[in-house]
């Protein structure tokens, strides 16, 4: 994120320094960040009495794990106080998934919650053994010179370069245009998904193209214009749904066609509003059922949904801001000399814990402060340079 000229502050040696506001949009950042993949679980509270959890963020652990090929997963707090400076591999989240930590997969127990019954509905893919997409790679890759994104698909669950969702040369559409991605082996897997290729999102060339694409827009000597917008792959009679104009679905079952129009080859990017377009009926139900994946029908199956419950509650940006416009100009620097202080003993007392490969948890933040107040380091000392007014 670039600042703007009017929110940095200069002190008196010149120096560039950093502004209240600053401050309270980093940690904002970092926030939403933690936020996308822990969600609203505790981090002290093992998950498992709470049963298959529609969305958590798993944790591999392959120290513990009880022999090769056996996968198995922990939840945050199990991460934290029963696998603290084990071989972890952070999965991001799973949907349905109940916690394995002391069960017959792991041969260590559980320091939170003792006694455990075998996971019988968990599912496991390449990912809990640290391997990724179609090529089986790990990620990073330190072996891969491209710089590719990953995006994760919506059935499966793996991870896919983007270079590997069968979307050509060009690749897949600019991530500000889609919401959720399938890849092409679950479009596979799933003949009915054929039937709704008119949702998906594609990139649209607008030189060198056929009859049926767009026409093209003259942008300068030798300039080609690209963009990425919600066009049908197929005219498959299925309504396109973007998030400006939110079309009625076609009352007519897609599934009553003999066959999609275009058999879809590739991945399927998707906007927002896709999942409301899925059919409803009877047969359509009982298909999902019948294919496990009911889940597809559900907005809060999302992880937009997801992450939305963290947010829900006033972030520090929100909260620093009220505090910060109760302040005057002199508390305002005041606090800024106190953070900066305050963040350089942090980094000073984090990197004895990167240097020894331990996990900071949340007791060990909070020694942190107790000792910054008992010793008086977090309270600045010099005031306001001469140059405030």
């Amino acid at each position: 994120m670039a600042a703007c000229g009017s929110d940095t502050t200069t002190d008196v040696e010149g120096e560039e320094g950093v502004t209240m506001v600053d401050v309270l949009h980093d940690e904002q950042a970092l926030e939403d960040d933690a936020n996308a993949v822990l969600g609203d679980v505790s981090d002290t509270a093992c998950t498992y009495p709470l049963g298959y959890l529609p969305r958590q963020p798993v944790y591999a652990c392959n120290t513990c794990s009880s022999e090769p090929g056996r996968p198995a997963g922990v939840c945050l707090a199990c991460s934290y106080h029963c696998h603290e400076g084990h071989n972890l591999v952070e999965l991001y989240t799973k949907r349905q998934f109940r916690c394995d930590c002391g069960s017959n997969k792991l041969k260590s127990s559980c320091k939170l919650e003792p006694r455990k019954e075998g996971n019988t509905e968990n599912k496991y893919n390449q990912n809990f053994s640290g391997l990724y997409c179609t090529c089986n790679r790990p990620y990073p890759d330190q072996d891969d010179p491209v710089d590719d994104c990953m995006i994760q698909c919506v059935v499966c669950e793996d991870w896919y370069h983007g270079r590997h969702t069968g979307m050509g040369q060009g690749g897949p559409p600019d991530d500000s245009s889609f919401a959720e991605m399938i890849c092409a082996g679950c479009v596979a897997r799933l003949p009915y998904l054929q039937f709704y290729s008119g949702l998906a999102v594609s990139k649209v060339e607008k030189e060198d193209v056929g009859a049926d694409a767009a026409v093209s827009v003259e942008k300068g000597e030798g300039e080609k214009e690209t963009e990425d917008k919600v066009e049908p792959l197929a005219k498959s009679g299925v309504d396109i749904l973007t998030d400006s104009t939110k079309s009625s679905f076609d009352p007519v079952c897609p599934l009553t066609k003999t066959s999609p129009d275009i058999p879809l080859t590739s991945s399927m990017f998707l906007p927002m509003s896709w999942r409301s377009a899925l059919c409803k009926c009877s047969s359509c139900s009982k298909l999902y059922l019948d294919t496990k994946t009911t889940f597809l029908t559900q907005e809060t199956d999302t992880v937009h949904h997801y992450e939305s419950q963290a947010r829900e509650r006033k972030g520090t940006l929100e909260q620093g801001m009220e505090a910060l416009s109760q302040l005057d100009r002199v508390k305002q620097v005041e606090a800024i000399h106190s953070y900066n202080n305050m963040k350089e003993n942090l980094m000073e007392y984090l990197a004895k814990f990167a240097d020894n490969k331990k996990v900071v948890r949340e007791d060990d933040i909070k020694t942190f402060f107790e000792e910054m107040k008992g010793n008086k380091k977090f309270k600045s000392g010099g005031g306001p340079p001469p140059s405030c007014k």
